[in-house]
């Protein structure tokens, strides 16, 4: 395989979070990382990356399983410089991935990705409107793919005509519908047949329409347990949640008897509201995890024009606790996006 590689810097820049116990980050110069191509590495130049809600907390919560330096952004959009021998993705392929959480992450000039998390970046998306896509396409497929009506094991995986099959006629309600798996939610839900009932604020509620929800509620005036209890008919099959806490626990009120609440914040249960008599009701957590065949069927739909992720705001490395502190404010419209190109 052809090698971009002779002509690396000997060091980057690098957003590296100080310590486990600290949600506090710095910019530093970092060596570039070697890729170890006989376990399917890959050395990419990263051109966008993207964080994700909550991950500063990560590694406190759900530590590492082998010590590492605590890089944020699992997704990214890049170039390859190097890889293994037999790879599909050649030194210069433009590609996209959401990478595994056992390495660090890539908010950096340079990053690793394995085979099996990679894709070709869509044709026709920039770089920052790449790296948007990946963590929040993918969790939002195996939510309706795997886990919501699935066996909870990506071995499992519908086809996408068993999938329309599946939810033809369904009723799923999705919190935070304007967020960056919301968005994906609701346009793949629609795509499968289901009927979308989405969360979100004031200002989000013709977005989220647009998007393909049949009805939209604006948490800040309506009462999710007063909405569910005044017409039978608004109950759903599946509550997919992405907030957690007081949302999660008014989202149980609107499932029916054997129907499904799905989080992906925390464990259902640690919300059941007190009273709740629902039957036969199924609770399911997850932590995604990123499969490359996924996101290659997610390309297609982007190529095609029927998905379309979302950016909120795009930053450069040096106003990181800015992009950081509006995505913890949790009124993003979509994505917070690094671009490299705007470093100095």
């Amino acid at each position: 395989m052809p090698n971009m590689s002779d002509s690396l810097p000997s060091k980057m820049f690098s957003i590296i979070q100080k310590t486990a116990a600290s949600k506090t980050l710095t910019i530093t110069n970092t060596p570039l990382p070697t890729p170890n191509h006989a376990q399917g590495e890959h050395l990419i130049q990263i051109k966008a990356c993207s964080p994700c809600a909550g991950e500063l907390l990560w590694p406190k919560n759900f530590p590492p399983p082998t010590e590492r330096t605590l890089i944020p952004c699992p997704d990214m959009a890049g170039i390859v410089i190097s890889g293994p021998d037999d790879s599909p993705f050649q030194p210069g392929d433009e590609v996209y991935a959401r990478t595994n959480y056992s390495r660090p992450g890539n908010a950096r000039e340079y990053s690793i990705a394995v085979t099996d998390e990679l894709a070709h970046k869509p044709t026709g998306l920039s770089w920052v409107q790449a790296a948007a896509v990946p963590v929040s396409a993918q969790t939002a497929w195996q939510i309706l793919f795997v886990h919501a009506l699935g066996t909870g094991a990506n071995e499992g995986e519908m086809s996408f005509e068993a999938a329309k099959v599946a939810w033809s006629g369904k009723r799923i309600l999705v919190t935070a519908a304007s967020g960056g798996v919301g968005i994906w939610l609701v346009q793949l839900a629609t795509l499968l047949g289901a009927e979308v009932v989405g969360t979100c604020g004031p200002r989000n509620v013709e977005f989220v329409k647009s998007l393909g929800a049949k009805e939209v509620l604006d948490y800040q005036v309506v009462n999710v347990k007063e909405w569910a209890t005044q017409l039978p008919s608004n109950k759903v099959d599946v509550v997919v949640d992405c907030v957690g806490g007081k949302a999660l626990q008014d989202a149980w009120w609107t499932v029916k008897d054997d129907g499904v609440v799905l989080s992906i914040y925390q464990p259902p249960l640690q919300v059941c509201p007190e009273g709740f008599k629902g039957e036969g009701v199924k609770d399911v957590f997850f932590i995604m995890q990123p499969v490359r065949r996924q996101l290659e069927e997610v390309s297609k739909l982007l190529e095609k024009g029927l998905c379309r992720g979302l950016v909120d705001s795009v930053w450069p490395f040096e106003q990181y606790e800015e992009a950081f502190k509006r995505m913890d404010e949790g009124h993003a419209k979509g994505k917070i996006v690094f671009d490299l190109s705007l470093n100095r």
